[in-house]
Formats: C-alpha cells, sequence, structure tokens
C-alpha cells in the first residue's frame, strides 16, 4: 500500500482538485483506492459524493483510532462505489490542527493499519502547516507539493520541503518528498513562464511533468461530484491523460511491505 499526502502552505492552488484528479485516474484504471480528506473544509468528501448517513468521520479517527473507529468512518464514493472510498471529512477536524504531541501526531498513522486492502491511500492535507498536516505527512510514504507558477506560491514550495525534510530527520524517516505538480499553468503568461523555470532551476527532477494547465472542465466535473476520466469533451480528456502520468509516476513510487 503507498500512502501518498497532497499538501500545499498556500491556499487557493488546487491542492483538493489535484487530489481528485489523481483519485479519478485511479477509479478509471481499477487501482483500489481511499481518499482520506483531512482539510476541514471538506471540499474533497462533496466532490466524492460520499453519503456521510450513519458514518463517523476523520475527526472521530484522530479522537480514537480504534479498527471499529476507522471502519466506520470509510464510505463509498458516488465515483467508483466497488474501488474508490474516502474517509470522510468534517469540519471538527479542525480541533486536531494544533502543535499537538508526537503522539497525537501518530493517530493517523496508526489508524491506517486497520484500512482494508487498498493499493493507494491519498490524504487531502490542509494549506496550512499545522497539527493536520503534520499528522497526515507522518502518515504517509511520500508527499507531492501542489503550487501554481505565482511568487507567493512558489516560496511556500520551499516551506513545504523544509517541513517534509524535518519531519523525515524526526519522527517519520519513511517519509520522501515525490515531487511538485505545478497546477493552473497558463501558457501565455509571462511570470508564469518566469516561476515555472524558477522552479525547475530551484528543484530540478523534483518538478514532475505534466504540468496541469488551467481548464474550466475539471472545476466543471467536480462542481456536479464526478470523475474527471467521466466527464465529457476534449479538454477533459485532455487533463485525465496529463492525471493519467502523473499517476503513473506515482505508481512507480516504492511501497510499503
Amino acid at each position: 500500500m503507498l500512502v501518498l499526502g497532497v499538501c500545499s502552505l498556500k491556499g487557493g492552488v488546487g491542492k483538493t482538485s489535484v487530489t481528485l484528479g489523481l483519485a479519478s485516474a485511479a477509479a478509471a484504471r481499477g487501482v483500489r483506492t481511499l481518499v482520506i480528506d483531512l482539510d476541514p473544509q471538506g471540499d474533497t468528501t462533496m466532490a466524492l459524493g460520499a453519503d456521510s448517513t450513519d458514518r463517523l468521520d476523520v475527526a472521530a479517527v484522530l479522537d480514537d483510532p480504534r479498527s471499529s473507529v476507522v471502519d466506520r468512518s470509510i464510505a463509498p464514493s458516488a465515483w467508483a462505489p466497488d474501488g474508490l472510498d474516502v474517509m470522510l471529512g468534517s469540519a471538527r477536524s479542525a480541533a486536531h490542527d494544533g502543535p499537538g504531541s508526537d503522539e497525537d501526531l501518530d493517530r493517523l498513522a496508526f489508524a491506517l493499519s486497520f484500512v482494508g486492502d487498498y493499493e493507494l491511500v491519498l490524504i487531502d492535507c490542509p494549506p496550512s502547516l499545522g497539527g493536520l498536516t503534520k499528522a497526515g505527512l507522518m502518515a504517509c510514504d511520500r508527499a507531492v507539493i501542489v503550487t501554481e507558477p505565482g511568487l507567493f506560491a512558489v516560496m511556500a514550495v520551499g516551506r513545504a520541503m523544509r517541513t517534509i525534510d524535518e519531519l523525515r530527520r524526526g519522527p517519520a524517516r519513511e517519509l520522501q518528498p515525490l515531487g511538485i505538480i505545478v497546477n493552473r499553468v497558463r501558457g501565455r503568461s509571462v511570470e508564469q513562464t518566469y516561476r515555472l523555470d524558477e522552479l525547475k532551476t530551484l528543484y530540478g527532477p523534483l518538478v514532475l511533468s505534466p504540468a496541469i494547465p488551467e481548464r474550466a472542465a475539471l472545476q466543471q466535473a467536480q462542481g456536479a461530484a464526478r470523475g474527471l476520466h467521466s466527464w465529457p469533451g476534449a479538454s477533459a480528456a485532455e487533463l485525465a491523460d496529463m492525471f493519467d502520468q502523473l499517476l503513473d509516476r506515482v505508481l512507480r513510487a516504492p511501497r510499503t511491505n
């Protein structure tokens, strides 16, 4: 099982959209996947169309990471009920976003020992450096950082890379950066071209290819609670192919035993 954290230390760069794009690619390929919605906004849960009736949520798991609690916090998605599940997000998870002790931050990692037979776990972290993001990263084998080619977003990549390095030197020794996914690229922007070149200069092969262009199809599919791979049109097909390529890179990463 490969556990991948999707993170950004700056809001508004499309971190959740990238998580959902990867989930759509995995569902289309038949890769059994669990998405963990750690963001208190709960947008991933809503977009996946999961039914929360009579279910617990990720906040309950962080309160009490027992097997029975974990089981009741996971629901099938509407996208692929037999192969794509979600650990339900909740605004209540914000209570766990403080600094926390190492024991508190290790609860999600412990909870993952009780999940079902998944090939891939995607953790959608909040767009900030608090207890939730640290707990998510501590549960991961690999992490991708989502950014857009703008000054403040590029600066946030540096903060995220330092956070990953600090965790892997401390309590999360298995954690490694998988790379940087550049999202919302506009082809004719001089400023964006400059920032893309800057990212490649700073991080070299960690900048993953392809970069994701800004397309309305991605937001349209998510707004309709449908996977990108099932959305009609040439633009959606183009984006779906890009997420397929990124998923290939994710699945080539070493997995835990």
